[in-house]
């Protein structure tokens, strides 16, 4: 069945001064305005398109990509406010509505908050809520894996870390101690499932942590720490116990995984961790 608010792939059935018909099915024959029409768009043809409503609210096709679509959450800016609710920046000609009754708090224009695109059932429109709360169900069973590869959208802080969305559906945490890097309100980034815990709620990270990736993680930078203390005749003035700004700096690791790749070179006894800093053994 096809919905407005998401994309397809729709057949060219007329061509017309002003555009041309697309076949969607249950939606009938839909309209793409000639502006956004290609050139060598012949009938029969296929075209991938963005379904939405027209201000008279009739279905209407556009080749423009939204910055988000039904059933997403997407950080927006709001470009209007007028005596019914607030408009966002949604990247298509006409704005995105999020009523009164939809707004976490009052928004304002030229401000950004993160919103939940729905279909009101009621009015048959496009809407977004900032009420993301309600469309966020961590009681829901999921089919996360551990070390599965997912999309966040940062949209909290708390004094564990940072809250993220997983892949439009469910909260997660990433704890700041296992963070190297600036994370903004509003901010989209590629992470990983970490730790599934027993009361359903999802520990995330940066970084894949499967033991396979890990190891060639380790490897990586034991290798790394390895060749520095060659091209230095085999000494570097760095331990365990150095400033992690010193460490970042020289061999761009954090603190942790310099700690695990030393400690690893030492346990295959091919360095020596001293209080001075760390050296070759010497039959290496």
């Amino acid at each position: 069945m096809i919905t407005i608010g998401k994309t397809y792939r729709l057949k060219a059935v007329k061509k017309l001064d002003f555009g041309v018909y697309l076949d969607a099915e249950n939606l009938y024959e839909v309209l793409l305005p000639k502006k956004y029409v290609p050139r060598d768009l012949a009938i029969g043809d296929e075209i991938e398109v963005f379904l939405y409503l027209d201000s008279e609210d009739r279905p209407v096709a556009t080749t423009l990509k939204p910055k988000a679509k039904l059933g997403e959450f997407a950080y927006l800016q709001v470009v209007d406010v007028n005596n019914t609710g607030a408009f966002l920046d949604w990247g298509l000609e006409k704005d995105l509505f999020v009523p009164f009754a939809e707004q976490h708090r009052t928004m304002e224009v030229g401000r950004s908050y993160i919103v939940y695109i729905f279909l009101d059932k009621l009015k048959g429109r496009i809407t977004a809520s900032s009420k993301i709360d309600k469309f966020l169900d961590d009681e829901k069973p999921h089919d996360f894996t551990p070390h599965q590869p997912v999309h966040l959208l940062i949209a909290n802080s708390t004094d564990l870390g940072f809250k993220a969305i997983i892949n439009n559906s469910h909260w997660g945490v990433l704890y700041k101690n296992e963070v190297h890097q600036r994370l903004s309100f509003g901010q989209s980034i590629d992470g990983f499932t970490k730790y599934l815990r027993p009361d359903g709620r999802i520990d995330l990270s940066l970084i894949d942590s499967s033991p396979q990736v890990s190891k060639e993680i380790r490897d990586k930078n034991e290798k790394l720490i390895l060749d520095y203390l060659k091209q230095q005749n085999g000494f570097a003035p760095v331990h365990d116990k150095t400033d992690p700004k010193i460490i970042s700096d020289l061999f761009g690791l954090s603190k942790k995984a310099f700690k695990k790749a030393i400690s690893a070179l030492y346990k295959q006894r091919i360095i020596n961790i001293e209080k001075d800093g760390i050296n070759i053994v010497k039959n290496k």
